[in-house]
């Protein structure tokens, strides 16, 4: 350590370099255990209980209700005759999947009731430039694409320097990437972000050189650190954008309620191109509201967490958030991917409310571009909240943060459950064509006994089940038909109406395919197969006719069977199922259709699938656009950036002081890659040849060690006057190297 910090000292003349991170202040974050509990004092403040439980009742009894009577419904369409063991799992299975729906049916009741009459579950005061709390926006990033990272914080801090109400937020990215090129194109835009914004700008940046429990870890480290510095701490993603009005009235909501752990906005998807995200894009505008209104109506104070654009006050967070390991190994054990979940439930078990505020505009997210994308990163998710059956058993937790953890783990088990049902009843129909039935059983009976169902009942089933899919896809679109600004901000009452058709299309389409994603995903994770942790796409090129073909194989084979046995029961189911047939035979050209551009900015073009941020553009994403169109890509090729920092004496100086301030590595571990990339470097007679020996992992062991870089810096001096012949990274291994550079 000394060692650096004498090349610190050395390198760092740049007020920038010392300016990279704030004086630390910090804070305990115990680890929370699961088994053990002791019940806490209760929080500052009440909570608001106005007919909660009444709330409660209408939306879970309801649910109930609904599922009763088609269940019910379903006994008399199957019972027609004496009912097999077969027909009880499929009509197990179809209660399985009807209460899932119902109870989203009845959240989205209950939430368009709320909007429509106005209410609100937290009170949240106009917004203001007086606010005595200090809060940090963090953003953890993982291998992104710097110049969208960074041109997102820029438009936030004018935003917020336009409104007089800078000075009440710090900004810190948390990188976690390792991809070295991404790393350094992340240092290079600190730079130039904070050159741009004037030495007073509180921009911060820290880099983990380990990536330790992930997105958690990566904010638990920072709390621990700087903890001490906030009173309260707003999430980002790498994709998020939120308004100062809406940054403000979250903080001054928090500063208004003290017994507040966390504020949840409710962000709508902006930034779709493509056919598939601008129909995500389109349904998270016109029924998003109703789903996290309706979450609002019957948590109050029990809310959930979503993991990001939500303001979390810091003392609550630090002392009840420390997520444990799970027992066991991934997928199940090991770090808690979905983490957001049972950080809430955590907090709401030690005192504090977790309210959702789906009534603050201004906050946003994107979302994949493509359905590929989207099932890369559904699979990740899915490992999440398979891990949270796990977390279920927990000593302490309130009911209602038990039933948040239970749908995170049925919203994907639901798929398995569809698939089984429909497989249940192809087996049904295919035993009753080929399968000679006992018409008259052994012993006496008046009449024979007919296989058959109530086809009628079986019809008027049919229909109330979409009508329960289907009706707050209506809700939403006639709530936002009560204004005309905003319908025109839809494109209109038949441009909105095409759209909702459009999208349901789409969606009907693309269903039977996640279906089988996340059931493939979800026998993978009870298997034992871990997803591991990549960066998410936010907008890719669009897949070939390759990649497409490998990816949807399955589904195309699997459409074909389906095809094949419907059609040799009887052309009639085949038509009944159709819709999943379709979805399934179409799934390469309908991922090539979602993933294109061209196609989706056609239907912007022509008026459909608008959103009103596309109609009327806040100042914030217009001015967040053209950032990303008019900042310089830094150089992210792992070569090409390496070059770039050696070769800059002032981004070389912010670099070695970002590694001074990195957290230390444990003194006992041994870095093998460093050791080897030393090693390398010690052999390397430019810094073009050092670059070309080195792996991505020894490269990125070698920029994050003082010593390493300044070794690359004498290559550099070195290469006009010395021809060394290329280094041949085989012997490199077995070069000796002194092992006092280890510290550093």
């Amino acid at each position: 350590m000394e060692q650096l910090n004498l090349i610190v000292r050395r390198e760092v003349e740049s007020p920038l370099a010392l300016q990279a991170v704030p004086t630390e202040a910090p804070v305990p974050m115990p680890v929370q255990s699961l088994e053990h509990w002791t019940p806490p004092a209760v929080a500052d403040g009440g909570e608001l209980r106005s007919g909660l439980a009444w709330r409660r009742a209408l939306v879970l009894c309801g649910a109930l209700a609904l599922t009763a009577g088609a269940a019910y419904a379903m006994f008399e369409v199957l019972a027609v005759s004496q009912i097999t063991a077969l027909q009880i799992v499929l009509l197990v299975l179809f209660v399985a999947n009807f209460a899932w729906i119902a109870l989203w049916f009845m959240n989205g009741v209950h939430g368009f009731l709320s909007l429509w009459r106005g209410r609100s579950t937290i009170e949240l005061p106009k917004p203001t430039r007086t606010l005595s709390g200090r809060t940090v926006l963090v953003f953890p990033v993982y291998n992104e694409a710097a110049k969208r990272v960074f041109a997102s914080i820029q438009a936030m801090w004018e935003d917020l320097e336009a409104r007089g109400t800078r000075h009440a937020f710090d900004f810190f990215i948390l990188s976690d990437s390792t991809d070295v090129g991404a790393w350094l194109a992340e240092e290079s835009s600190f730079r130039e972000l904070r050159h741009r914004l004037g030495e007073d700008a509180r921009i911060y940046y820290r880099h983990r050189p380990r990536n330790t429990a992930r997105k958690s870890g990566n904010i638990a480290e920072f709390c621990r650190r700087w903890g001490g510095r906030y009173d309260f701490m707003v999430v980002l993603d790498a994709d998020s954008l939120m308004t100062a009005e809406a940054l403000v009235r979250l903080a001054a909501a928090m500063e208004r309620h003290p017994e507040a752990g966390i504020i949840q906005s409710a962000p709508k998807i902006v930034g779709g191109r493509t056919l598939f995200a601008r129909a995500q894009q389109f349904a998270s505008h016109v029924y998003g509201p109703l789903v996290a209104s309706g979450l609002a109506f019957w948590s109050g104070g029990s809310g959930n967490y979503w993991g990001h654009n939500a303001i979390i006050r810091m003392r609550a967070f630090t002392g009840h958030a420390g997520l444990p390991e799970l027992g066991g190994r991934p997928p199940l054990g090991g770090h808690i991917l979905s983490h957001d979940f049972v950080e809430a439930a955590l907090m709401r078990r030690g005192g504090w409310k977790v309210y959702m505020a789906p009534q603050i505009e201004g906050s946003y997210e994107e979302c994949p571009p493509s359905l590929i994308d989207y099932v890369v990163r559904d699979r990740r998710w899915c490992q999440g909240n398979l891990q949270h059956l796990t977390v279920l058993r927990a000593r302490g937790l309130t009911w209602l943060s038990r039933l948040h953890l239970l749908l995170g783990v049925i919203s994907y088990l639901a798929s398995p459950l569809w698939l089984s049902f429909l497989l249940i009843g192809v087996l049904l129909a295919l035993q009753s064509r080929f399968v000679r039935p006992e018409y008259f059983p052994e012993g006496f009976a008046l009449f024979p006994t007919w296989p058959t169902v109530n086809a009628e009942l079986a019809a008027w089933l049919f229909a109330g089940t979409m009508v329960v899919l289907l009706a707050p896809r209506l809700l939403g679109l006639l709530l936002h038909w009560r204004d005309r600004r905003t319908v025109a901000r839809f494109g209109g009452r038949l441009a909105s109406v095409v759209s909702m058709v459009l999208e349901v299309v789409f969606s009907a389409l693309t269903a039977p395919v996640l279906m089988v994603a996340q059931s493939q995903a979800v026998f993978a994770i009870l298997s034992g197969r871990d997803s591991g942790w990549h960066a998410q796409c936010r907008d890719g090129d669009e897949p070939g006719f390759g990649e497409l073909f490998s990816r949807h194989r399955g589904h195309l084979i699997a459409g074909l069977l389906l095809a094949g046995l419907t059609y040799a029961v009887s052309p009639p189911l085949l038509a009944w199922m159709s819709p999943v047939v379709l979805g399934l035979l179409l799934a390469h050209p309908l991922s090539a259709a979602g993933a294109s551009r061209k196609l989706g900015l056609a239907l912007r073009r022509r008026g459909l699938l608008v959103t009103p941020p596309e109609s009327d553009p806040p100042r914030l994403l217009a001015r967040a656009a053209e950032l990303r169109r008019s900042l310089e890509e830094p150089a992210t090729a792992a070569a090409d950036a390496i070059k770039r920092v050696i070769a800059d004496p002032e981004l070389r100086a912010l670099h070695l002081a970002l590694l001074q301030s990195s957290a230390p590595s444990p003194s006992h571990e041994i870095d093998v890659d460093l050791l080897v990339a030393l090693a390398k470097l010690d052999r390397a007679g430019a810094l073009a040849q050092a670059i070309e020996a080195l792996s991505a992992k020894e490269a990125f062991a070698a920029m994050n060690n003082a010593v390493a870089v300044e070794r690359l810096v004498q290559l550099e001096e070195k290469a006009a006057t010395l021809s060394i012949p290329p280094l041949r990274p085989e012997r490199a291994a077995g070069h000796g190297f002194p092992l006092g550079v280890i510290s550093a």
